[in-house]
């Protein structure tokens, strides 16, 4: 699966918006917006064109509020997350987020007939560290599944990890952000990510 499907997948599956309860059960979170995304993108001509500046908006409104960005960095990076300051960790997740937003947005103009089934929750409600699972079916392909990992912070529920058909967002970045940190440390690494966002920036326009 490339990078494009894999992030298609999750904003197809879509995560909640300020319209959510904050106290919502992690799996009903998830489900809640599904249908206020997918309807979004089903009536909406511009985003199936793939008008760049509306898709970004919608992911910013109903998607990303809900992921921890810091947490999500922290785990790309691993153990070199240590070696950076605090400066560069809020710049690292900075690039970071614009990278997933930039890069993947276009997926979400990709939706036409996917379908969601959520899997029974294994979860209890004293729980503060969950997966919720799905699965994406497709006309003329084969299921993707999704699981959300996902924690509860003192404000809501939080995504800090998306596994796609058995690959996780955060272990995919991090084998090179850890060899960019290696040749050219980590404001090199942080340079290397605003270049990159610069790229997309302006293919995007």
């Amino acid at each position: 699966m490339n990078k494009c499907s894999f992030m298609a997948a999750f904003l197809v599956a879509g995560l909640a918006g300020p319209a959510a309860a904050a106290d919502s059960a992690p799996d009903a979170l998830v489900q809640s917006v599904a249908a206020d995304v997918l309807g979004i993108v089903k009536n909406d001509r511009d985003i199936q064109g793939g008008d760049s500046k509306k898709v970004i908006a919608l992911v910013e409104e109903k998607i990303l509020p809900h992921f921890d960005f810091v947490r999500m960095t922290a785990l790309a990076m691993g153990p070199s997350w240590r070696k950076a300051s605090a400066e560069q960790k809020t710049r690292l997740t900075d690039q970071f987020r614009t990278l997933l937003v930039r890069t993947y947005s276009v997926a979400l103009t990709k939706y036409r007939d996917q379908t969601i089934e959520y899997r029974p929750s294994r979860s209890q409600p004293t729980d503060t560290d969950v997966t919720v699972r799905s699965l994406i079916r497709q006309p003329g392909a084969e299921a993707i599944t999704i699981d959300y990992s996902m924690e509860k912070t003192q404000q809501s529920w939080k995504v800090y990890d998306i596994t796609v058909a058995g690959i996780s967002l955060v272990t995919t970045y991090r084998d090179a952000f850890a060899q960019e940190v290696r040749s050219a440390g980590v404001d090199g690494l942080i340079q290397r990510l605003a270049e990159k966002n610069r790229q997309l920036e302006t293919k995007g326009g």
